[in-house]
Formats: C-alpha cells, structure tokens, sequence
C-alpha cells in the first residue's frame, strides 16, 4: 500500500490510510486512533512524517486531539462560519443542526480595563458586566468567549442569561436592537489555561474573533474577544468583484 518511491509524499500516504479506515469504517467517529509512536513503528516513517499526516487531519477536522488522552476520529469536518452576518454562536449551531451550550466561567460587574473601555467609548466611571464563557456544540467546547456591555443598557442582568444566546436575550428583555458590528480575525496560540478549557494541547492554534457591536444610533451595545478552536472551525466571506 506504500510505495517509497512514489512522489507521493509518505505522509499523505498515511493521511489516505487513515481516511480510508474511517471511510471503510474500522476506525468510527469517537474512536482513537494509534499514537504517533505506533505509527512511526507501523509505518518505519520518522515520527515528524507521522504528525505532519495527522496535524493535517486534525487541521481538516477529521481527527481531533484531547489533552492527555489522544487523537481521536471527530466524525466532523471543519464548521463554516460565514463572516458576512451579524449571527452568535447559538444561532449558528442551531442552523447546523448542533446542539449549542454554554458553561460560564467568569460573571462580574466591574471597571473594565482601558483597551475595553476605549472600545466602547465609556467613561472611566462607567461599568460594564464582563461574561466569559465557554461555547460547546453537541458537548464538545468549540470557543472561550468573553464579553463585556455597558452596565447601564442592560441594568440588572443576571449571571443566568449566558446560558443562552445574549443577542436574543438583550433584544427580547431590554429591546435593544443590534444594527452593526465592526470584527477582526486573526491567528493566536492558546495559553495553558485555555488550552484546558478548549481540550486542546497547549500552544495550539486558534481564531481570535474581536468584535464591537452597535445599536442604529452608533452606541455601543458590546465587546466580544472569541478564541475559536483551529481545529473545528473555518472562515467563509464572499467577495464581489466591484
């Protein structure tokens, strides 16, 4: 089945081995698969030819790795996420047919940091409640959102409405209608802590989303910092020829 003397580079020929495995079903979504040594021995390739074909896969969202247990079949391709509408996380998931949640990791009102402040053209005096979350779709941790709102556009709000979509949330409650948004993406390496939460190993690449959304008047209504995970994630946007 390998052939050394192919042009096929040796680690796509491993890639397709392992493809077809999943394709011809031996190896099912949720299985492991044999660990970088077992495949060196396997295949008497060098242990970086073994995780090049595997961080590829991993990278197409056909494998996905979890800290300190192993590489495993995700049974999924990478998500799409369109760049063009002003959509969250649970709005996105429900359209794909996932099931979306939410795990809160840190519910407070406080000063925000200046960067933060300055963003949401705040007075030093002013508050905000910070939300950080972890986002999850069919229980596997897909992002580490943190976001912050003016205290005084949504006055009393509860540790209780990140359990659901805020956008939905403030528009029903307070009546606050989102008009725009200005977004940047960008790549980022994931620290100990997120790498944690994410499930991922440490210094793994990930999508850094930040976001400011405005009401129609230009207000600010939120600042969102997203660390989505590389691995399961992809950016769509069309571009029309002008």
């Amino acid at each position: 089945m390998f052939d050394r003397r192919s042009p096929v580079p040796m680690y796509y020929q491993i890639e397709k081995y392992i493809e077809d495995l999943i394709e011809n079903k031996n190896l099912k979504q949720g299985d492991r698969i044999p660990s970088e040594h077992e495949l060196t021995e396997q295949f008497q390739v060098s242990r970086m030819t073994v995780r090049q074909a595997v961080m590829d896969l991993v990278n197409a969202g056909i494998l996905m790795r979890r800290k300190g247990k192993g590489t495993f079949v995700s049974g999924q391709r990478k998500i799409e996420k369109s760049l063009n509408g002003l959509n969250g996380f649970t709005e996105d998931m429900i359209n794909r047919g996932m099931k979306p949640d939410s795990r809160l990791l840190d519910f407070q009102k406080m000063r925000p940091p200046a960067p933060v402040r300055k963003r949401l053209s705040l007075e030093d005096e002013e508050e905000v409640y910070a939300i950080k979350r972890t986002r999850l779709a069919d229980d596997l941790p897909m992002a580490i959102e943190t976001t912050f709102i003016p205290a005084a556009l949504v006055p009393n709000l509860s540790s209780g409405a990140s359990n659901q979509s805020l956008y939905d949330y403030i528009e029903k409650k307070y009546g606050l209608i989102l008009d725009h948004a200005d977004q940047s993406l960008e790549a980022a390496l994931v620290t100990a802590e997120e790498a944690a939460i994410l499930e991922v190993p440490k210094g793994s690449p990930v999508l850094l989303i930040e976001r400011c959304s405005y009401l129609a008047g230009g207000k600010a209504l939120e600042y969102t910092r997203s660390l989505y995970r590389a691995d399961r994630y992809k950016f769509m946007i069309r571009l029309p020829r002008k």
